[in-house]
């Protein structure tokens, strides 16, 4: 199989999966319904994910996440913000459900993983070579998870808001809030 087919499968599948969890809760979602609406058998899921925690993953890596790390390689890091943005509201309906996915492997917990690779790569990618940290705190990882939660949140709030503002809005708060600090945001509000 070539990695075309191999992605046209997982394409099939996501969506499969996207219009599932439109209609019906996460813990009623079979794998058999997935492929059934993918039009492929059972263990072909199993041969691109091990369950439906890891497609959701893939979705929100795939769909959302990387096509913003193009924008962010080319410094582009307002533009990487809003195309994430743009990307949950142009599946809102699916985003506004899987929000809704609570326990051990939350839509919260998924995605904050996704968000945290991509910050942690950009973070090793511009971290100073064989510079000591000023503090243990201040690590890559550390900060990786810091930002992560940071942009996870706003995401969450913002989906859960039912999209209350538009992506440009919610987008300029975020940036807003991100390169200034707590006090300049006081006299913000």
């Amino acid at each position: 199989m070539g990695p075309e087919e191999k992605r046209d499968i997982e394409q099939a599948m996501a969506r499969s999966f996207k219009e599932l969890l439109k209609k019906e809760p996460f813990e009623k979602i079979t794998i058999k319904k997935i492929t059934d609406g993918a039009g492929v058998i059972r263990v072909t899921f199993y041969n691109h994910f091990q369950d439906k925690n890891d497609l959701l993953s893939w979705i929100v890596r795939r769909e959302i996440l990387d096509p913003a790390r193009v924008l962010i390689s080319n410094d582009l890091y307002k533009e990487a913000i809003l195309l994430i943005f743009t990307g949950i509201l142009r599946d809102g309906d699916f985003y506004r459900r899987a929000v809704r996915i609570e326990g051990q492997n939350s839509f919260r917990e998924i995605s904050t993983q996704c968000i945290y690779q991509l910050v942690l790569e950009f973070f090793e990618t511009h971290a100073a070579r064989g510079k000591k940290p000023a503090s243990p705190w201040m690590t890559t990882e550390y900060l990786a998870q810091y930002y992560a939660q940071s942009l996870n949140y706003v995401l969450i709030r913002w989906i859960e808001s039912d999209y209350a503002v538009s992506p440009e809005e919610v987008t300029r708060i975020y940036e807003f809030i991100m390169t200034h600090s707590m006090w300049d945001v006081l006299e913000e509000i």
